[in-house]
């Protein structure tokens, strides 16, 4: 007898989530449960691991509520987190600049800190030729330290630049991933799915050294869930929050940052893709 069972679906791969839950400019005016002091980012990042985030993309402030990029402020919210959540949570620490911060302090901020993760905009830390041996160097050490970086890419120009460092040997060839941003030049930085496709075109015309690596996206405004499933849909991964964006796919304001996470993982579920842990995630680059 035939058997009209139905057959398994295929085993998919893991969606990586990435919670970036304030960023360096917003405050609680641009939202109440907007994350600023290291009590706030531990209440946020326990409720997004609770939501499905593997990571936390962690920006930090001056007492005066400033971005910066010291240690003396990264530690305290490290520390606050990593009590909240222990190690169910990667932490990214970032090194944007914001037009406050060189190239030099950047990497001196890491190198104090030692995290598990960085986030790093190639054109910040190699904006020219001139800076190439010492960004170079620099991710010579993440990985001789095993600290993971996500190289930041904003365009399809990015990308090649990303590709001309590795064919040069200046960014070592495994261990890290990168972020492509969607929409950051686009009227008014709000974001489409349709602007995933010249980072992917650019990322797959150099198959030799794009594979193997994986890679996210972050998006502006209401459409960053779509945006997030549309890289889930290609094999990507997903960074969410208010850093970009604070509105629900309806177009409401989300009540936290965990909000939109959930909203994500339930659309995701479709897709049969499960959402990693954070051992996962860290399996990934060992």
């Amino acid at each position: 007898m035939t058997s009209t069972a139905t057959p398994p679906l295929p085993e998919r791969a893991p969606i990586a989530v990435a919670s970036a839950p304030n960023g360096a400019r917003k405050t609680h005016a641009d939202h109440p449960a907007l994350p600023i002091t290291p009590d706030e980012l531990a209440a946020t990042a326990r409720a997004c691991l609770d939501a499905g985030a593997a990571m936390l993309h962690l920006h930090v402030r001056h007492a005066d509520g400033t971005h910066s990029l010291e240690a003396a402020d990264y530690l305290p919210a490290i520390e606050r987190v990593r009590q909240a959540v222990g190690q169910r949570l990667v932490l990214q620490v970032t090194t944007e600049a914001v037009g406050r911060y060189t190239p030099a302090q950047q990497m001196a901020v890491v190198r104090e800190l030692r995290p598990e993760a960085v986030s790093a905009a190639l054109r910040e830390l190699v904006p020219d030729a001139a800076h190439e041996s010492e960004a170079a160097a620099f991710f010579g050490w993440l990985a001789a330290e095993h600290i993971v970086p996500q190289y930041i890419l904003y365009d399809a120009a990015d990308v090649g630049r990303y590709f001309d460092l590795r064919q040069r040997g200046l960014i070592p060839p495994g261990g890290h991933w990168v972020l492509f941003v969607l929409g950051r030049y686009s009227a008014g930085q709000t974001s489409s799915p349709d602007d995933l496709l010249p980072f992917l075109h650019a990322w797959h015309a150099e198959a030799a050294l794009s594979a193997g690596v994986r890679w996210a996206v972050c998006a502006f405004g209401a459409r960053e869930a779509e945006c997030a499933l549309a890289a889930a849909l290609l094999g990507g991964h997903a960074r969410l929050g208010f850093e970009n964006n604070m509105l629900l796919a309806q177009g409401e304001l989300a009540p936290d940052n965990a909000a939109l996470i959930r909203q994500f993982a339930s659309a995701a579920g479709v897709l049969h893709r499960p959402l990693a842990d954070a051992e996962q995630l860290r399996s990934w680059f060992a």
